[in-house]
């Protein structure tokens, strides 16, 4: 239980720590530019767009290292806010919270919501909804996964009651 406990802070930590930083001090166009000098999978980016807070972005629109920071950004948010959801479905879990994926899933989108108002706070940040959708849907995806993982396990366990 302590484990779990000690999970959800750190968690809580390094949203608290990444939300508190600003655009300038989070952006790595800088190492894009350097890693990726060849614009490797340009001509594919090229043919994406992103509707994002009432606004087409591509390669196009921000050019190709912006475009490609924005995807991964969005990315880590997704997946981020996944393992968080998975960290408060476990934690839940402990704690015998029976619907514990609702719990996790709510959870998130509180935490979301919070760091999202916090930002709109910061100088140089913006608090976005469109965020906190990314986040709930990597909640939601995560927690779905390792449901169907557990009924999958569950399905093809072994049974030993079985007469011989």
């Amino acid at each position: 239980m302590k484990k779990m406990l000690f999970l959800v802070i750190i968690a809580l930590a390094v949203v608290a720590f990444a939300s508190n930083m600003t655009y300038q001090q989070q952006t790595i166009v800088p190492a894009l530019r350097e890693l990726l000098q060849n614009k490797p999978f340009e001509e594919l980016l090229s043919k994406i767009e992103v509707t994002y807070w009432g606004e087409t972005l591509s390669v196009e629109t921000r050019g190709y290292y912006y475009f490609l920071e924005f995807l991964i950004r969005k990315a880590t948010h997704f997946t981020g806010y996944g393992v968080i959801a998975l960290i408060f479905f476990f934690f839940y879990r402990k704690l015998c919270w029976r619907p514990s994926s609702i719990f996790a899933i709510i959870s998130v989108i509180i935490l979301a919501s919070f760091d999202e108002i916090r930002q709109s706070y910061k100088p140089g940040r913006t608090g976005i909804f469109d965020d906190v959708l990314i986040d709930t849907a990597g909640a939601f995806t995560f927690i779905l996964v390792v449901k169907i993982f557990f009924a999958l396990k569950h399905r093809w366990k072994p049974s030993y009651n079985s007469k011989s």
